[in-house]
């Protein structure tokens, strides 16, 4: 594992990255989602596409990186892109998972793998409105122990600028950027999905103008057993893009 310092907006980020196949030229950058880190990303794909250098990243406040700013998913981009360029790499391909696939988008690289991208605000359940909603109705009380209880579970011993970047980003409505997205996309979704259901990745593939919808069996991490089907498809159809 190697990490590199990059400064932003008069703060500075410790980022840890792993390569694989450093040797080759053209890139392929994996960005995690929410909660997670690059070992499981790396795991999945570590041994794919050889013909790639592959660059696993820890994004700020993930794994073990650092972050003591709030951040949006705007901020991630220009930090990840911040990085790259002090790489001095180009990536050829961004392959993002869950809200990696939001930062992934924003990067413009000519193909764009999405996995059950975040990115498309779903309709709460009743259970959880009224969560909501008695939340707002104690948190004047300034009762920490209340707040314990309504945290969601990806917010669950959070930092005070992790916990404020995760309200930033988590219903957030990306349908704008991703229209606005002129990379060959490759949308690949897990049919049992819960946390970004089948049909926003549905949605998302219909509001990229030039990209390809791959619905597969499984849940959210849908791709630790469809890696090989994924990698032979970005191999196919990002090959063009690529060259």
């Amino acid at each position: 594992m190697a990490s590199k310092e990059i400064h932003y907006q008069e703060q500075t980020f410790k980022l840890a990255y792993e390569l694989v196949n450093p040797t080759q030229n053209e890139v392929l950058l994996v960005l995690h989602g929410w909660g997670s880190n690059k070992e499981i990303m790396k795991q999945a794909f570590g041994k794919t596409l050889p013909q790639y250098k592959h660059i696993y990243l820890d994004m700020p406040g993930f794994g073990k990186s650092t972050n003591n700013m709030i951040l949006t998913t705007v901020d991630y981009a220009h930090i990840v892109q911040l990085f790259l360029d002090e790489l001095g790499v180009n990536a050829s391909i961004a392959m993002g998972h869950s809200f990696g696939g939001k930062v992934s988008t924003l990067l413009n690289t000519p193909c764009l793998v999405l996995l059950s991208s975040a990115g498309v605000v779903t309709v709460k359940p009743w259970s959880v409105k009224v969560k909501i909603a008695t939340f707002k109705l104690l948190k004047p009380l300034g009762m920490k122990k209340i707040r314990a209880l309504f945290v969601a579970p990806d917010a669950q011993g959070m930092s005070h600028e992790m916990y404020e970047t995760f309200k930033n980003v988590v219903d957030e409505d990306f349908e704008a950027s991703f229209a606005k997205s002129k990379s060959r996309a490759l949308c690949f979704w897990g049919k049992e999905d819960t946390a970004t259901p089948l049909y926003t990745g549905e949605k998302i593939a219909g509001l990229i103008e030039n990209s390809e919808f791959y619905p597969l069996e499984g849940d959210h991490f849908f791709f630790l057993t469809h890696k090989d089907f994924i990698s032979q498809t970005i191999t196919e159809q990002c090959k063009e893009m690529t060259a």
